[in-house]
């Protein structure tokens, strides 16, 4: 079973901070960068589980959302990372949708 820790705290400490912006923040683009990370990391989960199946979009859930959307979507994901080298590129991802959301 792959280490999947350093994931789940880089999103959780994103997901903290999304939580905990200021509206204007979130419509400034905040909340478009995390649903584009959320949507991101879900096709990756789907296309590690299932490659044969076409992946859903992850719905957009409104502003308020997107905290709980990525931390949906990158414990799906850490459930079918299979070594560290893809747990390192998620843990990036996630660095760097929170750089560019600003938060």
């Amino acid at each position: 079973m792959v280490d999947t820790t350093p994931l789940t705290r880089a999103v959780d400490h994103f997901a903290d901070l999304l939580r905990a912006a200021p509206q204007s923040r979130l419509q400034r683009g905040a909340a478009a960068e995390a649903l584009g990370l959320a949507r991101a990391l879900s096709r990756w989960a789907q296309i590690l589980d299932a490659p044969d199946v076409e992946p859903r979009v992850m719905p957009d859930a409104g502003m308020f959302a997107a905290a709980d959307q990525i931390t949906v979507a990158v414990h799906d994901l850490a459930l079918v990372l299979e070594d560290e080298g893809q747990v390192a590129d998620a843990v990036r991802l996630v660095e760097e949708a929170q750089k560019r959301a600003g938060v």
